[in-house]
């Protein structure tokens, strides 16, 4: 694993890696689906997620993918809540709702502040609501929206990595005090938050993958989340892709994911979930895939470790 690599990486570095976006309608979310998740209650439940389709994030994260499914304009006033009504009206009614929207919520480029009032007529049945935000936008949009809304209002905000290295490399342009400052804000406010984790980011090893993870799961609980979740890094955004190719970077195995999972649900500091999103690609053993898969979802719905899985490929 080569450490660092001697170009620049910026805006401009990233951005000329890409390839094309997917085609995106104002009108309609690029992705809306039901899955069941431990809530803040402790309970499992159905939780509907809508991936709100919008203009792509000012930040050019090293590692992210989601610009694939943005526009490249702000889009017209009223269309996030159109996109809500329409997935809503697809989807069975279930109490918790996630808006995740390939940015910042509190983005005023993505979703309109004008905006606010429709949405919260369309998500006043749910319990809770949780949303997305960079640190760089969590402000008075945020106290707004929470004003506006009868849910309980959660923030998912990205911390990546405390490696003091690393985390100026991702080019997200935010450092640990931000984090803390939004949090403690958040918290302030009646706010509970909850922090993204990235499971070995560009220029780390396995070892050192997996101990980074861990260290940022401790300092986002000491700071004061009320939740992680645990992000391993993939290819595929162009940029990564590069850094794969020049041996600075590849993508964590299954196995370390569990790890960096188990050690969370044993600190007992608040849940910690593993994102499972494409798992597949972190697996390089078809026999075991489907049963450490299982053994993911299970530790993300109890919170509790299961018995390992046995296969010949961890030997």
């Amino acid at each position: 694993m080569n450490k660092y690599p001697d170009t620049k990486i910026d805006d401009q570095w990233i951005l000329s890696k890409r390839g094309r976006k997917n085609p995106a309608s104002p009108l309609k979310p690029y992705g809306y689906f039901i899955e069941k998740e431990r809530t803040a209650s402790g309970a499992v439940e159905d939780v509907s997620t809508i991936l709100l389709t919008n203009s792509e994030c000012p930040f050019r994260c090293l590692m992210c993918d989601l610009w694939k499914n943005t526009t490249d304009e702000p889009i017209p006033e009223g269309s996030i809540p159109a996109q809500i009504e329409f997935a809503l009206s697809k989807l069975p009614a279930t109490k918790h709702l996630k808006l995740y929207n390939s940015g910042s919520f509190f983005d005023n480029r993505a979703i309109p502040v004008k905006d606010y009032e429709k949405i919260a007529l369309l998500v006043n049945h749910f319990e809770t609501v949780i949303v997305e935000s960079h640190p760089g936008f969590i402000n008075k949009n945020s106290l707004l929206f929470q004003r506006l809304i009868k849910p309980k209002l959660h923030v998912a905000i990205g911390l990546e990595t405390v490696h003091p290295e690393i985390l100026p490399l991702l080019n997200k342009k935010m450092d640990l005090a931000g984090f803390r400052r939004s949090v403690r804000f958040l918290a302030h406010n009646g706010i509970p938050s909850r922090a993204f984790i990235l499971l070995r980011p560009p220029f780390l090893s396995e070892q050192e993958g997996v101990l980074w993870a861990k260290k940022s799961i401790d300092y986002a609980f000491n700071t004061g989340v009320s939740a992680a979740t645990v992000i391993p890094v993939r290819a595929g955004n162009g940029a990564m892709d590069v850094l794969s190719a020049g041996n600075y970077f590849e993508q964590p195995g299954i196995r370390s994911l569990e790890n960096v999972i188990e050690y969370g649900i044993r600190m007992n500091a608040g849940p910690v979930f593993a994102d499972l999103w494409d798992i597949g690609h972190f697996s390089t053993c078809d026999k075991c895939l489907a049963m450490r898969k299982g053994r993911l979802t299970q530790m993300n719905l109890h919170q509790e470790i299961p018995p390992q899985v046995n296969c010949s490929c961890s030997f």
